[in-house]
């Protein structure tokens, strides 16, 4: 006996050639799929060629940059740019001091936006909606607008010029955007089902067990989040660094300061280094091999963390 056995279509026919081209409910025709890839393609291109440019220039010699024939492909790698860099920029140095200005500051924001995230998304409690408009407040308040008074209650409590000068405005929950971290922490405690929560309470669990044991295996991509977030904006943030950190005075190695600090400083610093040496002149290579200096350790952060990342933005949106 013949079972009915589906007829596939002919992908000749019309119907054939409308459900390559635009798809189907299943599957996403030609068209959908060649309009995606061009548009990936194009916001790649977008992102990478300053990135390429910036690596290629970096290693250029002086002849190849007044060379119109060298565009992509260097003569020889002049690695004595990136020397120079190291010298100007004082890396050894720097280095550390950019990474207890971001890391430690970034850590302990983490941590608060951790137990803030926490409180507003399982608790109720009276004026949860004035703290919710405080916090929006202070995330659409620009930082010009207290600079000045901030500024004056650092001096008086003598912590500029030192890691505190970040570090306790982390702590106290106004370090750099924290109130977007406090709303990925907000949205990942939601993800919690209350069933579980509910589970370990029958069972004797307090609230810190319940938040150590349950809610804390629940969020570890949050932090991952969290923690690449606020590392990036520490280590990008120049101005308020500039004005509660460094010193404005180059040259000056008693303060504390960072590779992005250096970077823009990096032509007087270069001269102020080259000034007995006849031709100092800062040529294209050498700058951009400085920049390269300044964005490879964030790089290296993403690349080790981004399947994390990408496995915590998958996780958004699931709930048992």
């Amino acid at each position: 006996m013949l079972k009915n056995v589906p007829m596939r279509k002919n992908p000749f026919s019309k119907e054939g050639a409308r459900r390559f081209l635009l798809g189907s409910y299943e599957e996403k025709g030609f068209l959908v799929k060649f309009a995606l890839y061009l548009v990936l393609i194009v916001i790649s291109y977008i992102y990478l060629y300053p990135l390429l440019y910036m690596l290629v220039t970096s290693f250029m010699s002086v002849d190849d940059l007044v060379n119109d024939s060298v565009h992509w492909i260097p003569t020889s790698l002049n690695f004595d740019n990136f020397k120079q860099a190291f010298e100007v920029m004082d890396f050894k140095n720097t280095i550390l001091d950019t990474l207890q200005l971001s890391v430690i500051p970034a850590a302990c924001q983490v941590v608060v936006c951790c137990l803030t995230g926490y409180a507003f998304s399982r608790y109720r409690f009276k004026g949860k909606a004035i703290g919710w408009g405080l916090l929006i407040l202070t995330f659409v308040l620009p930082s010009q607008a207290t600079m000045v008074p901030t500024y004056l209650i650092f001096k008086d409590m003598n912590i500029i010029g030192t890691v505190w000068a970040f570090v306790l405005p982390a702590v106290l929950g106004q370090g750099f955007k924290t109130t977007i971290i406090t709303l990925v922490f907000f949205l990942f405690f939601s993800q919690i089902s209350t069933s579980q929560i509910e589970a370990a309470s029958l069972d004797g669990c307090g609230h810190f067990k319940v938040f150590f044991y349950i809610a804390l295996p629940c969020v570890g991509a949050a932090f991952i989040i969290g923690f690449l977030f606020s590392l990036v904006w520490y280590w990008n943030e120049t101005y308020l660094t500039s004005m509660y950190i460094s010193n404005s005075s180059i040259g000056n190695t008693n303060s504390m300061t960072t590779l992005l600090v250096k970077l823009s400083q990096f032509e007087a610093s270069y001269k102020l280094l080259n000034e007995g040496n006849g031709d100092n002149t800062l040529n294209e290579a050498i700058r951009m091999a400085g920049t390269v200096i300044c964005i490879t350790p964030l790089l290296v952060v993403y690349f080790c963390l981004q399947k994390y990342f990408v496995q915590s933005v998958d996780m958004v949106g699931l709930k048992d």
